[in-house]
């Protein structure tokens, strides 16, 4: 009960909430400005003519000229979620168009897109407007000093199992007994002033690989201890700082140093608050009042804790469907996705098809440029749910124009982790007679090898 009262129920002050809600939304607009910026968005959901899906999502894809509505109505809820303005609004619009962005095609999958989404569905369930906000501001009756502990805890909880997981997938033999895929990425950033010359080290590949499985495995506790707290903070800036520089992942660093702010004292972000408090000229009183949120409506209550529980259920259970499939995890990629298995693999691959007339056995081979971007086509080589969809994809096309009875052969070569490429799909398979499912893909050759680990 004592256990329950700490972590779930007791009132704890909201100010790390509010000021995890603010940098969200600040970093949120400008991760959505820097992308159209760049121009990412005519270049990966307008200018391809074809765009792979999810399985159970293939609705979803873009719309042309309107996907700028989209990203468009992303950015501003961001803004309203960091001044907190009709929040609840806010943050599911923003779950809605985010998600929806980042099911639009497989292509772009990043393992923080899926973590922003998953995310901003956790915080539809807190209360993160009822301090310090334009909606406590204007509605006193939504105006609290305290909230109950899993409010934040939640957070908390979730980013540890985000490392802890990363942590776990790096336990295995390429990681830790060869430095891969570190030995083949790190000689690439030779040109990085002073850190460069070192990279092609062998030391300083294996050096990192071990840093890195014994950073994720031992942050989640670092930062739940007192004591190691600024210790612990310190690394994670270094790390991901570190990351920033020898990796182009975008924002997810600094998205990661923001978020373990939550894991400090509530002094240290009523500190936060009072320098933006300052900067906005917002008076303390409209934000202290001395009572506890709670939910009105009992139903509603109950309804929402079964979905937080439900979340992190599936959140512990979801990574390890790999179990279920046979073979190589790295090589069939079955359960890959969503599992936050970071920067684990190296794969490329070549693939060409055969477009065969089943009657008169006549064939040609297609010119994958003639449908994929180049980004597409390199994603497409080497992950079979790309493959096989992309062969469905030109079985309808061909019989569009008038072919009949096709089948749709590939000869697909795969490297993994510098390895020599072998054959990654059975050749003789006509992919058209094979469906999409969560069922084992016999259809992919055999690792040749074995990846010890998790």
């Amino acid at each position: 009960m004592t256990y329950r009262n700490s972590y779930i129920s007791n009132p704890i002050e909201a100010a790390p909430l509010a000021v995890f809600r603010v940098l969200f939304g600040v970093l949120m607009f400008i991760s959505i400005a820097r992308f159209w910026s760049y121009g990412w968005i005519d270049k990966l959901y307008l200018q391809p003519q074809y765009f792979f899906s999810y399985y159970g999502f293939e609705w979803v894809k873009p719309m042309g000229e309107f996907t700028y509505l989209i990203f468009l109505l992303c950015g501003l809820s961001t803004l309203f979620i960091a001044v907190g303005f009709k929040y609840r609004i806010a943050i599911i619009t923003f779950f809605i168009s985010f998600t929806y962005i980042e099911l639009m095609d497989k292509t772009t999958y990043l393992n923080h897109y899926y973590f922003i989404s998953a995310l901003s569905f956790l915080m539809i369930f807190l209360p993160a407007n009822v301090y310090f906000s334009v909606d406590a501001h204007r509605n006193t009756k939504l105006s609290f000093k305290y909230v109950p502990a899993w409010t934040i805890n939640s957070i908390k909880l979730f980013i540890i199992l985000v490392y802890f997981y990363a942590g776990l997938a790096k336990l295995n033999s390429d990681w830790l007994l060869k430095a891969l895929p570190l030995k083949i990425w790190l000689p690439s950033k030779f040109d990085i002033p002073v850190l460069g010359h070192f990279l092609s080290l062998e030391w300083v590949q294996f050096s990192f690989s071990w840093i890195g499985v014994g950073y994720d495995l031992a942050i989640p506790f670092l930062l739940l201890y007192k004591k190691t707290r600024n210790f612990a903070f310190v690394l994670v800036v270094i790390f991901h700082i570190l990351t920033r520089v020898l990796f182009p992942i975008g924002m997810f660093p600094y998205i990661m140093i923001v978020s373990t702010l939550i894991f400090f004292d509530v002094k240290i972000h009523n500190n936060i608050i009072s320098i933006f408090r300052k900067i906005i000229r917002v008076a303390k009183p409209k934000f202290n009042n001395e009572e506890t949120y709670a939910f009105s409506n009992q139903f509603l209550a109950q309804l929402k804790y079964v979905i937080v529980g439900f979340f992190f259920v599936f959140q512990i259970l979801f990574p390890f469907r790999y179990l279920l499939y046979p073979g190589e995890l790295f090589w069939t990629e079955e359960g890959y996705r969503f599992s936050w298995r970071v920067m684990l693999v190296e794969k490329s691959g070549y693939a060409q098809f055969k477009i065969v007339d089943r009657e008169s056995s006549r064939w040609f081979y297609v010119d994958n440029t003639d449908f994929l971007t180049p980004f597409q086509e390199k994603q497409m080589a080497f992950q079979p749910d790309f493959i096989l969809e992309y062969a469905h994809y030109l079985k309808e096309h061909f019989e569009s124009q008038g072919h009949k009875n096709i089948g749709v052969f590939v000869d697909s070569q795969v490297t993994l982790n510098g390895r020599l490429s072998t054959t990654f799909v059975n050749p003789k398979i006509d992919l058209t007679q094979e469906k999409e499912s969560f069922e084992h893909k016999k259809w992919i050759i055999p690792f040749q090898d074995e990846i010890k680990g998790f």
